[in-house]
């Protein structure tokens, strides 16, 4: 009698695991994201962005340089006060040069990010899209797992990138 029900129970489970299956997708969303003409605006944008901001220190690392090299010709010939006042001026100009870099790095990483957020979150909105569309429990990021098995996971790469309208 036991035997008999234990055999109803593993039947029942075997049943209902059967049929509570899913289908499961994985995609690559850095693919789908490269794709995007969105990305490629941003891209340019950030990178005349950093353009311009090398050439702003540029600029400022010669000026730096010519007060430099005119101190190192004049600074026999000067008395010790306006010495020692243009030294701290080339120091100041030196500090300025290196907040001005951090200032700029922490200008493009926020631009950048601010430019991402948007097509992250266009390529996010299409993915549970296809993901309803298509009845999948998860879709997962292709990247981040070190196996997907291709016989039970759907690259919807293809499907995602279809819904924006890319190739």
């Amino acid at each position: 009698m036991k035997k008999l029900i234990i055999c109803a129970i593993c039947a029942i489970c075997g049943f209902t695991t059967a049929n509570a299956q899913g289908k499961f997708g994985h995609v690559n969303t850095n693919e789908i994201i490269q794709a995007m003409p969105e990305y490629n605006k941003a891209k340019t944008e950030i990178d005349a962005l950093q353009q311009q901001y090398e050439a702003d220190l540029k600029s400022m690392q010669d000026e730096l340089q010519k007060k430099g090299e005119a101190f190192d010709k004049e600074q026999a010939t000067l008395p010790e006060n306006i010495k020692q006042r243009r030294q701290t001026e080339l120091q100041e100009m030196y500090q300025k040069i290196q907040q001005s870099y951090q200032d700029n790095q922490q200008a493009l990483q926020k631009a950048s990010a601010e430019k991402m957020q948007a097509i992250q979150a266009k390529v996010l909105e299409a993915i549970k899209s296809v993901g309803q569309t298509g009845g999948f429990i998860y879709i997962m990021e292709d990247n981040s797992l070190p196996y997907i098995s291709s016989t039970l996971s759907t690259d919807v790469t293809a499907q995602v990138k279809a819904k924006l309208g890319l190739k």
